[in-house]
């Protein structure tokens, strides 16, 4: 019977997944009507799903139709999905053989990166001074500011890329110090995740236990890495790349789940896997890099339904839209204005800084990965979450209308608009 009940409840989860995969795939024709990236009809179906079949029909009959065992297993495979997928996006954080010069990125990379993070301290004072207890919690001072900090920074480098193959920008002067800039950003904005999770600590205990788990995924990270490295291993990526993949994901979900059970979120193990993992694009454990993030990326819409569920339908009632407000207008004008600042002292003209300003506010799906860093690890609160969720879609979405202005302004096409950067003063 236990057996029977077992395999029921798996198969209602089956069931569960399927319908949430429907659903992504009908948010992904909806932003495409809107001329919006997919990822966004995605990412706004899945999280709205769970909240409006509460709204409609009552938290009981939403728990009868996802009872909490199911709804469990499908929070497992949104977690797997999760680390999966980060596995391949921790692996692209680096630049190409045909990065922009390192000055005009670096520039771009200030600018993007420092004023968002000072908005972030603008936030977290505006919610310590607005006395929200909701939006507060109860995180140690440190953590907090920071996680805030490194949640207004973010700019979301696979979406970012998206929009620039979309619009044909991939080419041009912003779209490649943009999303250089984007790589940099994120690799730094792990680091200080890491460093906001383990300020969470509420002891000495806890802390050394953060720091145990941070080195013990470091450990694995680094055998996973030299393994890659041998001969043995480049043999059996030629060879069998499936198996490879299958390997491969089944030991990040480890080291995540590892780290996790030690104290620090399942995030940094994944994102740890991903850095280990020999940056070479034409070594053979490429392709069973992209087979294990295509298998994140398809599990990806659970994971917004189940933040949907967690977040909106619990933090709705005590958050504020002065604070959804406060941020959206602070995470917009953080990285738009110093993007633009960015780009300007890198040398770019007026209408390349305008752009790139526009390119690097958007954060999409990155975004929300932090945030549910933040949200596991017991820094963010849910009402807080919520908020910057909404920032980051709403930035996310402008970023198409906003180039269309720009393109109007100045009687351009949305292709390429300037010649690639091609000296190291980042001039053109």
């Amino acid at each position: 019977m236990d057996a029977l009940n077992l395999l029921l409840r798996f198969a209602h989860a089956v069931a569960a997944l399927a319908v949430v995969l429907l659903l992504a795939a009908l948010g992904r024709e909806l932003a495409r009507r809107l001329r919006q990236p997919e990822v966004i009809g995605e990412i706004t179906m899945g999280l709205l799903a769970g909240p409006l079949v509460i709204v409609a029909l009552g938290r009981s009959a939403f728990d009868l139709l996802l009872p909490g065992p199911v709804f469990d297993l499908i929070k497992l495979a949104a977690e797997a999905g999760l680390v999966l997928f980060l596995v391949g996006l921790a692996h692209k954080l680096r630049l190409g053989p045909n990065r922009p010069p390192q000055r005009a990125t670096a520039w771009v990379a200030f600018g993007s990166l420092v004023p968002p993070l000072l908005t972030g301290l603008l936030l977290s004072g505006w919610v310590l001074v607005s006395g929200d207890s909701a939006a507060r919690g109860s995180a140690p001072l440190p953590a907090f500011v920071l996680m805030i900090a490194v949640s207004m920074s973010i700019t979301a480098v696979p979406v970012l890329a998206r929009i620039l193959a979309d619009r044909g920008m991939s080419e041009s002067t912003a779209g490649r110090l943009a999303l250089a800039a984007a790589v940099v950003i994120d690799a730094l904005g792990w680091l200080l995740l890491t460093v906001a999770v383990s300020l969470g600590a509420k002891d000495f205990a806890d802390s050394l236990a953060s720091v145990r788990a941070l080195l013990t995924g470091v450990l694995c990270a680094l055998v996973i890495r030299y393994g890659l490295r041998t001969r043995f291993a480049r043999s059996v990526c030629e060879r069998l790349p499936r198996t490879v993949a299958v390997v491969l994901g089944a030991a990040a979900i480890a080291v995540a789940l590892t780290m996790e059970h030690m104290g620090m979120t399942a995030i940094l193990g994944a994102a740890l896997v991903g850095l280990a993992i020999p940056g070479d694009e034409k070594a053979p454990w490429a392709r069973a890099v992209a087979t294990v993030s295509r298998a994140g990326r398809a599990l990806a819409p659970a994971f917004f339904v189940v933040t949907g569920v967690t977040v909106l339908a619990e933090g709705f009632a005590a958050t504020s839209w002065l604070l959804i407000v406060v941020a959206l207008v602070l995470g917009t004008l953080g990285k738009t204005v110093g993007g633009y600042l960015g780009a300007r002292w890198a040398g770019q003209p007026r209408g390349t800084a305008r752009r790139i300003g526009v390119l690097m506010n958007t954060r999409g799906l990155t975004e929300l990965i932090v945030l549910q860093a933040g949200l596991s690890s017991g820094i963010l609160t849910a009402p807080l979450v919520l908020a910057l969720v909404v920032m980051a879609l709403a930035t996310t979405a402008m970023t198409g209308p906003l180039l269309n202005l720009l393109d109007r302004r100045t009687g351009r096409s949305t292709g390429p608009e300037e010649i690639p950067v091609a000296t190291e003063s980042g001039t053109r």
